[in-house]
């Protein structure tokens, strides 16, 4: 029979593998970006936010602050390494103002996190306090990373599609939010489950969205490959005229 510390332990290495799926399922949007060399209308904001929730947690985790949470570390670890690939992408192939934009957010947030760390390991002299302090401002940068696709929400009701709100990652975020929920009950920890409970919350409502909009985006989708084709057509009806009056 598991005890709790070992069931703990399982729920945290599922945790693990769903939040490395979560941090990963982008890729397929990134090579699409890569592929057009454009952003287009996707937003930043999710993999800003996501950059530096993984950085409060990995400072949340180590032994200094919360002991006893090595899967948190090494999940946050990872995610805070492929955040600045995806980060780096959009700043690549975004437009000069965006992109200038897109480094003073990323450069702030790196300050950010360096004061804090510096702050709390000198300032606060026992684990308690620290991790009080540093999980309170966790609960913040979970809620932050796991609200961040409201704009995008909004984008998807304004145009009744969901082509730039990727599904994958609002299913994960969902998985993400209801194993961390699982994790932090199974030994009682506040900042990790009022973040992640309502992040729960918040992908399951970008999953009736996409469920909503589905059929629409698709018809949309159609729609515009229809004209651009007629378009296409047009032209060469064009050009073939012009042709014959030379």
């Amino acid at each position: 029979m598991f005890t709790k510390d070992e069931a703990r332990n399982v729920v945290g290495i599922i945790g693990n593998i769903i939040s490395l799926v979560l941090f990963l399922s982008p890729v397929t949007t990134f090579y699409g970006i890569w592929k057009k060399k454009s952003v287009e209308q996707f937003s930043p904001f999710p993999y800003l936010a996501t950059f530096m929730n993984c950085g409060l947690w990995v400072l949340y985790g180590l032994p200094m602050v919360q002991p006893g949470n090595k899967l948190v570390v090494t999940i946050n670890g990872s995610g805070f390494a492929i955040e600045i690939v995806y980060l780096s992408l959009f700043i690549i192939f975004s437009d000069r103002k965006k992109r200038m934009r897109l480094v003073v957010f990323v450069v702030a947030e790196c300050m950010l996190l360096a004061v804090l760390a510096v702050l709390v390991l000198t300032l606060a002299h026992t684990t308690k306090v620290r991790s009080a302090v540093v999980g309170s401002i966790c609960i913040a940068g979970n809620i932050m990373m796991y609200a961040a696709p409201l704009a995008v929400m909004k984008l998807v009701i304004k145009t009744r599609s969901v082509e730039y709100m990727p599904f994958l990652l609002s299913l994960f975020a969902f998985l993400n939010g209801v194993l961390w929920t699982t994790y932090a009950l199974t030994r009682f920890d506040p900042f990790m489950l009022a973040p992640n409970g309502l992040g729960a919350l918040f992908s399951l409502a970008q999953l009736v969205l996409y469920a909503t909009f589905y059929r629409s985006t698709k018809r949309i989708m159609a729609e515009r490959k229809a004209q651009g084709e007629v378009g296409l057509a047009e032209k060469s009806n064009s050009d073939t005229n012009n042709v014959g009056h030379v």
